[in-house]
């Protein structure tokens, strides 16, 4: 009894063994977790020295992390983890004087020399005016006998028939 159980013991152990290194080369999808932020160098290009709280907010969205006690500091933070890799996290901090305008940039990030302009990627399209004889629904009035036109200004279907006959053949 005491070898049976000695060899059921052993062999448990080297099957869970097995499956572990086996498992360890099978491909195993992992999702990439991104939080917080995003925030790249091309945005923070964008900031320039006297800025205002609300431009800020245009260009890097609202801040991660925002504080009651501290509320002339604005902290983003962007963490990101990619096929199970290491996490990589990135942070900025902006400082804002009395005058809601940025004094300061801290952080992973540091704000180039001259400033960049994003270019737009949204284009205007003119598009023509639709010539439409009649709408929809003065074709569901036209339907039921009503086409909309005031009936005082229209000439008699008498007078009509005056002026038709009295035109020259």
């Amino acid at each position: 009894m005491r070898k049976s159980l000695c060899y059921l013991s052993v062999s448990a152990s080297l099957t869970l063994t097995a499956c572990s290194t086996v498992f360890s080369y099978l491909p195993v999808y992992t999702i990439d977790i991104q939080q917080g932020n995003i925030v790249d160098q091309a945005m923070v290009d964008q900031l320039q020295p006297k800025m205002t709280k609300r431009q800020v907010l245009y260009i890097l969205g609202s801040p991660m992390l925002a504080d009651a006690f501290h509320q002339n500091r604005w902290d983003y933070l962007y963490s990101e983890q990619r096929n199970g890799e290491d996490r990589q996290q990135k942070k900025i901090t902006l400082f804002f004087d009395d005058a809601e305008q940025i004094t300061g940039i801290q952080g992973d990030f540091k704000p180039g020399q001259v400033p960049q302009f994003k270019p737009t990627l949204e284009t205007t399209v003119n598009v023509p005016k639709r010539d439409l004889e009649k709408t929809l629904w003065e074709k569901i009035i036209g339907v039921f006998g009503y086409d909309g036109i005031d009936d005082s200004s229209k000439p008699d279907k008498k007078d009509q028939k005056t002026t038709e006959n009295n035109l020259p053949l």
